[in-house]
């Protein structure tokens, strides 16, 4: 999406071009004639004075005026301070230099100082413009109305009216302001703007729609389920706005770093134009150089550039629908090198199937029980049971049981004296009821009648077609692979032969999810960064308790965005070492620049306190640092790190 400029930043462009002009005009005349001695006198100077004075002020007087309003602040240490402090000294000095009939030196430096940080800075908003751009175009997901059909009558109103259990009309190439079912009408709905995929996604009656969604071909009735506040696209814009919020380690030191360096480099500019000066009472002399030490010290190349090289990562990873929440994450992503993962759901499609029902002779008996305590259930396994029973017998499954979830364990569904188990083989030895072990691939729900043993039903998901090469990658950078599953061993072994993944632990609760991930963690060394990556719906408190949770519910799960630290949104599996190489190229950007930065304006600011180098110099040191560090800042954004069109997909 291209960049364009603001009609302010229009302005501020066609302000620096006149400046520009003016000044190399005035400083050419200036150096082919001398201004001041063309006119004669002693008050020759006052030509080129004001001539510069004159530029000095079209193109700074923004400048001055956030150091006059920083300082009423109470904040004085900052670049527009020093920027200011620097200038008018040099103006200063260049006045006292034409009064005493000296040669005339500081009138075109100090113009030049401010006119090239006024172009830095441009070249920073726009920089900046153009990597908020990948993100804020989140922001048009945001729906302006909802269309309720209200006493038979269509009624525009804000989607935050609008209640649960309302009907609203969405027209072709309008946005879809809420989640909900559509019970009117098929239509295709474009979900690039969510998931970074361009291709529309099909949607008939009793198809879910997602809010931010475009409408594309037909209109059709919504149904709505969720209010505003909880719908998508106010949990995708609310993580993007506070994304800035969090900031890195890098982030944080540059920002406690300027706080203590800016004020040090001013008194070392103060003690560099007096001391030396009183000794040799060449004070015209010492305080050019104090200056020139001011002008370097100005702290932009890195104040500027860090920020910047994170924003320009969340903002690449955004457009490949990856949403990361913040730089930290990003930071730390870039060196994760334990990554546990979820299996249901993650590694294999979470699209579970009846397999296979033991014994064969009680197969219909063992389906309806297991259906009587699973109907209505919304977890996989209890889907497929259920939709086996109806689609092999074509019975409405007897309901009036009282249901009870044993967490971890199954189902037990009681109806005066009859009590139905429906589970794993721990709740049929806590109800003390003896089963045949299966031995054989896949999940084996048992289900006992009134103590008695009935059968078991096998279960069986399929792998992702993208697992291999996402553990084969993640392999290939050195990094340690774990799954974690309440499966049986030998469905977990079979799993974990297949996506090339050597360490797993089965037969785990959601609590032991929990314990696995504490141990890893107290285990692991300080530079370690353990990385949990799961659905998003079952997985909150092990993706909330790692390092980096990584949520693979992708579009529409308010898990997946409430519990992890980034979102997959296209449930695409190679979106993790896409992200993780976006990670460790920005880091890397980061220390290029923070080393640049430093190691360039110590150089400078030793010379100009030797009096080797001149103002001049002391202007690379700053505005043309910052431009350089701008730039590679923005190398972050113009390399595509998704995969690549070879890379199996995510079914």
């Amino acid at each position: 999406m291209k960049y364009r400029l603001s009609k302010k930043e229009q302005k501020t462009g066609i302000r620096i071009i006149a400046s520009l002009i003016a000044f190399v005009a005035v400083f050419t005349i200036d150096k082919c004639i001398d201004l001041a001695s063309s006119v004669g006198g002693k008050l020759g100077w006052l030509l080129p004075f004001f001539l510069y004075l004159a530029i000095y002020a079209t193109i700074g007087y923004d400048v001055i005026f956030r150091a006059v309003r920083n300082i009423a602040h109470g904040q004085i240490f900052d670049e527009n301070f020093l920027m200011v402090v620097a200038t008018v000294g040099a103006f200063a000095l260049a006045i006292f230099r034409g009064a005493t009939g000296q040669k005339i030196e500081g009138f075109d430096e100090a113009c030049a100082v401010l006119l090239f940080y006024q172009i830095g800075e441009f070249f920073q908003r726009y920089a900046t413009g153009k990597s908020r751009k990948s993100i804020s175009s989140l922001m048009d997901i945001r729906p302006d109305v909802a269309h309720v059909l209200r006493d038979g009558e269509t009624v525009d109103v804000y989607p935050d009216e609008v209640q649960v259990g309302e009907t609203i009309i969405v027209n072709p190439g309008e946005k879809i302001p809420l989640d909900g079912i559509c019970v009117l009408g098929d239509t295709s709905v474009d979900l690039k703007a969510l998931t970074g995929e361009s291709l529309p996604c099909a949607v008939a009656e009793g198809g879910n729609v997602i809010s931010g969604s475009v409408n594309l071909t037909d209109r059709i009735q919504v149904l709505v389920q969720k209010e505003f506040h909880d719908s998508t696209v106010s949990k995708i814009l609310e993580l993007v706005e506070n994304a800035s919020d969090k900031k890195s380690k890098a982030e944080n030191f540059i920002t406690k770093f300027a706080r203590y360096y800016t004020p040090t480099v001013v008194l070392c500019a103060l003690l560099l134009a007096i001391i030396p000066g009183a000794i040799t009472n060449n004070w015209s002399a010492w305080i050019y150089r104090a200056l020139s030490f001011l002008v370097v010290s100005c702290p932009c190349a890195l104040v500027i550039s860090i920020p910047l090289s994170f924003f320009a990562g969340l903002g690449a990873a955004s457009r490949d629908g990856i949403l990361i929440k913040g730089s930290n994450y990003l930071e730390k992503l870039s060196k994760a090198n334990i990554f546990v993962f979820d299996k249901t759901g993650t590694l294999t499609k979470g699209d579970f199937a009846v397999s296979g029902v033991f014994p064969a002779e009680r197969r219909e008996e063992a389906l309806r029980l297991a259906a009587i305590c699973e109907q209505g259930l919304s977890h996989p396994i209890a889907v497929s049971i259920t939709k086996r029973y109806i689609e092999d017998y074509g019975d409405e499954i007897p309901d009036g049981y009282a249901i009870k979830n044993e967490s971890g364990l199954g189902v037990i569904a009681t109806l005066g004296d009859e009590i139905i188990l429906t589970g794993n083989q721990k709740l049929m030895s806590a109800h003390g009821v003896q089963t045949q072990e299966y031995s054989g691939a896949g999940t084996a729900v048992y289900v006992a009648k009134n103590g008695e043993y009935v059968g078991q039903i096998v279960i069986e998901d399929e792998l992702k077609q993208s697992s291999p090469a996402l553990i084969a990658e993640l392999n290939g950078m050195g990094c340690r692979t774990v799954m974690l599953t309440g499966d049986s061993e030998l469905t977990a072994q079979k799993v974990a032969q297949s996506v090339g993944i050597s360490e797993y632990r089965a037969s785990l609760l959601p609590q032991d999810k929990v314990n696995a991930v504490e141990q890893m963690l107290a285990a692991k060394s300080k530079h370690d960064e353990l990385c949990f990556v799961g659905d998003g719906i079952n997985d909150a408190p092990v993706l909330m308790r790692s390092d980096i949770g990584i949520a693979m519910g992708g579009v529409g799960s308010d898990a997946a965005i409430e519990a992890s630290d980034i979102v997959l949104m296209q449930d695409d599996l190679m979106g993790i070492p896409a992200a993780k190489r976006l990670a460790k190229r920005t880091m890397g950007i980061v220390t290029q620049n923070i080393a640049f930065s430093l190691a360039v304006k110590a150089a400078i600011l030793v010379l100009s306190a030797l009096g080797i180098t001149n103002m001049w110099i002391a202007v690379f040191g700053d505005v043309g640092v910052a431009i350089l560090a701008i730039l590679n800042a923005m190398r972050v954004g113009m390399t595509k790190h998704k995969k690549d069109k070879s890379d199996p997909k995510t079914d």
